[in-house]
């Protein structure tokens, strides 16, 4: 009987590690949990009841999901581009040209866009919001023309793309002057439950469409098809430009949308800051939730945990007092780890 019970503990522990080594969203969900464990503890138990430190320990949740609302679903946009093969270097910069032309379109100074002409309130809103995803969707379709048709690579496309959209953007928005009404902040800034938890409910229903998406379509078949092999995808009569196309205008879209929330969030943008250092944290994001830099593979929801990961990481080592610029390293380290992981599953 005691050797039966051996023998059993044996087999759970071997399908666990089998599990580790074969599916990605299993270990990354383990690495999410051994974070949240440990940032728990560097919380502290030093509270007069479990309700105030469960009150403290849930605001800290709601602040880090608030914090990465905006890159978690630029992040939700590069999982497909590189599940496709590609990558998008621009979508910082393209963050920020997209909230220049949002803040353009609702100027609430008297010489503003619409405000000259008499137009205020929702009607500018919906029309800046929806020249804003616009732009977005244009800048990434200007990317994957570049990509899918030009037959450029995706590093320097975009990277061309990032240079050109953030240097034209505070070229041209550096005499503008820009006052974002008030009541545009309503769009990110509104209670629920007196908590600020719109940015959060955004993100997660970003990521359930997409979800679907890349399951449950056509279009999201065709991307993997893609990214595991391009010449037999095109061989099996799937329009490669086509889907590539799509990959980076559905990258620029959600960037729109990213860009729309932290203008909302902030009621203004930093032009020469403001995105600097997504691309990094997306693809982080997306490579630490088992997504494979050569294409094929991966999934949104591990990308969603992969950017938890990347988030519960930069907080616990703010609760450490670790440095800011060390910080990324530990970042850097990750994605490295991730990486090899990937690498160490396919020769095994």
């Amino acid at each position: 009987m005691t050797v039966r019970k051996n023998k059993d503990n044996k087999t759970i522990l071997e399908k666990l590690v089998v599990q580790w080594k074969t599916n990605p969203l299993f270990s990354t969900a383990c690495v999410l949990v051994l974070m949240v464990i440990l940032q728990t503890i560097a919380l502290g138990f030093e509270f007069e009841s479990f309700g105030a430190w469960f009150s403290h320990w849930s605001r800290n949740w709601i602040n880090i999901l608030r914090n990465n609302a905006s890159v978690g679903i630029v992040a939700l946009g590069m999982t497909f581009v590189i599940i496709s093969g590609g990558i998008d270097l621009a979508v910082g910069s393209t963050l920020v040209a997209v909230g220049a032309v949002l803040m353009v379109c609702v100027n609430s100074y008297p010489d503003g866009l619409f405000t000259a002409m008499g137009m205020t309130g929702v009607p500018v809103y919906i029309i800046g919001i929806a020249a804003a995803m616009l732009m977005g969707a244009l800048l990434g379709g200007v990317s994957g023309f570049l990509v899918a048709k030009q037959k450029l690579p995706a590093f320097i496309a975009t990277l061309g793309m990032m240079k050109i959209c953030r240097s034209v953007t505070q070229q041209v928005m550096q005499t503008a002057g820009v006052k974002v009404p008030s009541q545009f902040l309503a769009i990110a800034n509104t209670k629920i439950g007196g908590q600020v938890i719109l940015p959060i409910i955004y993100w997660l229903i970003i990521a359930v469409i997409l979800h679907i998406v890349s399951r449950k379509t056509a279009f999201g078949r065709h991307v993997f098809a893609i990214g595991s092999n391009e010449r037999a995808a095109r061989l099996s009569g799937i329009n490669v430009e086509r889907v590539t196309w799509l990959v980076y205008v559905l990258s620029g879209f959600l960037v729109s949308i990213a860009a729309v929330i932290q203008v909302a969030r902030i009621g203004s943008m930093d032009y020469a800051n403001a995105g600097s250092g997504y691309e990094m944290d997306a693809i982080a994001a997306v490579v630490v939730g088992g997504t494979s830099m050569s294409g094929g593979k991966g999934s949104v929801v591990g990308t969603v945990l992969g950017m938890l990961i990347i988030a519960v990481m930069n907080n616990l080592l703010n609760l450490m007092g670790v440095p800011p610029f060390l910080r990324e390293a530990f970042k850097g380290f990750i994605v490295v780890a991730a990486v090899l992981l990937q690498k160490k599953e396919r020769n095994s």
